[in-house]
């Protein structure tokens, strides 16, 4: 490729690093500048001083060394959902790692092995071919490894947990240069960091996990108008209490903005939106379809009985999972954050429908709330840095933000929906539902922190690495 000159460094040096790697290298005054340099939310601004996109792991390990040589910090993106809390990039090498695009998928191990480029539809539609599941979130566009890096948290989270602890083997390139193979008996630390550490070690080229045979489950949402919004949190933040822990739910208050591309039904609309799946038997012996579900629609029933205006729980092919929380299907504008309760008290509703309910006008897309317990609550063994969740509930309120002004708005209104439910955090957050800048003891209790200071300055002694929560 021709290598224009960049803001900091001359032409010939970027050159020199396109010679080194077998990928592309992307400086700003290139033509492919700015789709290069583009986060998933497009709210973010990215301007670092080059892109790297590699084809291997040769490639990071020798982008790495470049950053080091030239004193840059290296910034490792799959999607970019999580751009917000990095800034600029000013003085960044950004490592764009679509082009690690592998799945190769073990029928007999029951494993899957992704490239740190892959998003979660890709390798559900593979693992689908085989009757087998990972445990994707609710986005199919999110990144399966910085999805990892977080915990994550699937629609299948209650009863088996969060999906990082189902990690077998990650490969990576440290901020110092070596390229490892880290599992539980190789590199444990960096295997312990990695695993809800978030990617300040590291940057990670593929990942290992375990997958489950499973092909379909009892799933979908039931929406009720906004109007009921405290009759109907109150009845499922009680049915959330005893609920089984096959199922793992969502309660949103959304207002559905007027987009042409949505049915006619939903546009511009305001609900409360319950979804979910709930696990079911699989397909053996001569068992319907009816006698599988009837467990489901029995944990279901209370929910059902409040009398949604539509319902869409079935029996769905587990491919299809990414559909059930409407999220957006591609690149927008936003801006949000979340916090974890460790309850949801009746003062903590009533203040929720002020601020985000039928009776007044809010930015906010959605102030969601999520529901833990079960095995997401319950420390895996031999898990990583978040190997559970702390509390009852995830909240998160998100709006759109297409302006700085619009995004202001939405920041305001995000701060307004967690500064009321503080009294009821739990005080240690998910990593992946803050997307505003958390001091690192907000987002791990101390004995894990200090484990993950510890890999740091064994696996990236120069802080080369920056990543959106830094734990330094």
């Amino acid at each position: 490729m021709t290598i224009a000159e960049s803001t900091s460094l001359p032409a010939e040096v970027y050159a020199q690093l396109a010679g080194r790697i077998a990928g592309v290298v992307t400086t700003p005054a290139d033509a492919g500048w700015d789709a290069a340099r583009q986060a998933w939310n497009l709210s973010a601004d990215q301007h670092p001083d080059a892109v790297v996109a590699p084809r291997n792991a040769d490639d990071v390990r020798q982008a790495i060394l470049f950053a080091a040589e030239h004193e840059l910090r290296v910034v490792a993106q799959g999607t970019g959902h999580m751009a917000a809390p990095l800034g600029d990039l000013a003085g960044s090498l950004l490592i764009r790692t679509t082009a690690l695009a592998g799945i190769d998928v073990d029928t007999e191990a029951l494993t899957v092995r992704v490239g740190s480029g892959v998003i979660w539809a890709d390798v559900t539609a593979a693992l689908a071919e085989h009757g087998l599941m990972g445990l994707a979130g609710s986005a199919p566009d999110v990144g399966v490894a910085g999805y990892l890096l977080g915990g994550g948290l699937s629609w299948f989270a209650r009863s088996l947990g969060l999906a990082a602890s189902h990690v077998t083997e990650i490969e990576a390139v440290t901020g110092d240069g070596r390229i490892l193979r880290a599992t539980a008996e190789t590199e444990g630390e960096l295997f312990y960091a990695l695993r809800g550490g978030g990617g300040n070690y590291a940057v990670v080229t593929a990942i290992t996990m375990r997958v489950f045979a499973v092909r379909d489950a009892y799933a979908g949402m039931l929406l009720f108008p906004l109007e009921r919004a405290a009759e109907v949190l109150t009845a499922w933040e009680q049915w959330s209490r005893d609920a089984d822990e096959s199922a793992t739910t969502s309660l949103r208050l959304l207002r559905v903005p007027p987009m042409p591309e949505l049915p006619e039904f939903l546009r511009g609309q305001r609900f409360v939106a319950i979804d979910g799946a709930i696990a079911v038997d699989q397909p053996a012996g001569s068992e319907s379809d009816a006698e599988r579900s009837a467990a489901a629609e029995a944990t279901l029933s209370p929910l059902r009985d409040l009398g949604p205006i539509i319902d869409t729980f079935g029996l769905m092919p587990v491919g299809r999972l990414g559909e059930v929380h409407m999220d957006p299907p591609g690149p927008v504008p936003g801006a949000g954050d979340g916090a974890n309760l460790a309850e949801l008290p009746r003062e903590a509703i009533e203040l929720l429908v002020q601020l985000a309910g039928p009776d007044v006008e809010s930015p906010l897309l959605a102030v969601e709330i999520r529901q833990l317990g079960g095995a997401v609550s319950v420390p895996a063994p031999g898990g990583g840095a978040v190997d559970s969740l702390h509390g009852r509930f995830l909240i998160y309120a998100v709006g759109i933000a297409p302006t700085p002004e619009a995004a202001a708005m939405v920041e305001s209104a995000a701060s307004a929906v967690l500064d009321a439910t503080r009294p009821w955090q739990s005080g240690i957050d998910y990593i992946n539902f803050r997307e505003s800048s958390a001091a690192p003891e907000q987002l791990y209790p101390a004995a894990t922190l200090a484990r993950l200071r510890a890999a740091k300055a064994q696996y990236d002694p120069a802080d080369r690495i920056r990543s959106a929560h830094p734990i330094q």
